[in-house]
């Protein structure tokens, strides 16, 4: 942390206030990437549904919606992976970006 407030340009309010908002946008990072590792689990879930042998058509439409919405659901779990990374990047920027004036 201190190379952080080094980084920020010492320990007055301006630089405290960038960390805390370095801070807060890290959290929100977190979260995302902890919702991709949900989104992972329900398509585990998925996955084994979809391996049930249902010879009906009925059971052939039903694995077939899944496997629409599984794909769906990686779309936007890569989606999400993609934003967690980028938001932790900003993160990393605004707790080293210098303030003006230093």
């Amino acid at each position: 942390m201190s190379s952080i407030l080094v980084a920020a340009g010492g320990t007055d309010l301006d630089s405290q206030q960038c960390i805390s908002r370095a801070g807060e946008i890290q959290k929100l990072g977190s979260r995302m990437s902890a919702c991709a590792e949900q989104a992972d689990a329900v398509l585990a879930k998925l996955a084994q549904l979809q391996l049930e042998q249902w010879e009906s058509p009925a059971g052939r439409a039903y694995r077939t919606t899944l496997a629409l919405q599984a794909a769906s659901l990686r779309r936007g779990r890569d989606a999400l992976r993609e934003a967690a990374a980028a938001t932790l990047r900003h993160a990393r920027n605004v707790a080293l970006k210098p303030l003006p004036g230093f």
